[in-house]
């Protein structure tokens, strides 16, 4: 197996939430399974059935495996040029035939909040960068406005914003679980890097990418969950907050970013 593969092996084990690997080494044997004679010697005696005895064979304890931590999913020196140049001209899944720009993410580089998103929309494609439509410029209100309001002085700028893929879905459907899983190793590698107090899930499909789970937006919200021992606040897509019967939705996600936005800067 090459060093590459390995890598992609224990990439898919972190993601998976497994921390540690056990290693055996070769002459931590069972002494009672060292010969096939041995074996046969261990097994119970029949007997008849007016006299039924068990005859247990010989245990011999067997000596916890070492285990060694699991090295890091990506190079060391990591930046965010890196992750950009590894991505490249991307061709690894489908996403790839119909876009025109890829989105790989805006803002600080240092930014203490991170926003992620599900995938970039017609404008973003257009443009390469994220949330620049209609979505988008609520997105920018909404930080802009609260922070101000809640006498934060951040804007738009001094956070980063990126979505789980990199390529707008065809007709802005949901991503398909392999694309999310291709992008994502870069997603991890921007979040890895960047190190925010606190990341903000904007939708569905952004806190199943980072959280594992099937759970609805709606019984996420408002209560902190973690990625790797960041902090994760789940709230609304600004694109669902446009909606004008979703008047509880958007109270809900002002509040949401408030929390988010003192725990950070506070």
């Amino acid at each position: 197996m090459t060093s590459d593969e390995i890598r992609k092996k224990l990439e898919f084990y972190r993601d998976l939430g497994i921390q540690e690997v056990f290693l055996r080494r070769p002459d931590l044997t069972c002494a009672a399974t060292s010969t096939p004679a041995a074996v046969e010697d261990q097994k119970p005696r029949r007997t008849p059935a007016s006299s039924v005895q068990i005859q247990e064979a010989e245990i011999v304890p067997r000596p916890k495996p070492e285990t060694i931590e699991l090295p890091p999913i990506a190079p060391l020196d990591d930046t965010l040029d890196a992750i950009q140049a590894d991505i490249g001209d991307c061709k690894r899944c489908r996403l790839c035939e119909q876009r025109n720009k890829i989105v790989f993410g805006t803002g600080n580089p240092g930014a203490r909040l991170v926003f992620v998103g599900e995938g970039p929309g017609a404008d973003e494609d257009a443009q390469g960068v994220p949330f620049v439509g209609r979505a988008g410029q609520l997105l920018t209100q909404m930080i802009d406005n609260t922070a101000a309001k809640e006498g934060i002085s951040i804007q738009r700028k001094d956070v980063y914003i990126c979505n789980v893929v990199k390529c707008r879905p065809p007709e802005n459907r949901t991503p398909e679980p392999d694309e999310m899983a291709i992008c994502g190793q870069f997603l991890f590698r921007q979040l890895s890097v960047i190190q925010p107090k606190a990341i903000c899930c904007l939708g569905s499909t952004a806190a199943k990418a980072l959280l594992g789970t099937k759970v609805g937006v709606t019984k996420l919200r408002g209560e902190w969950q973690k990625w790797r021992d960041i902090p994760v606040m789940v709230t609304y897509h600004p694109s669902y907050l446009l909606r004008p019967y979703n008047q509880d939705a958007k109270r809900q996600a002002w509040e949401d970013l408030k929390k988010a936005l003192h725990f950070v800067y506070d």
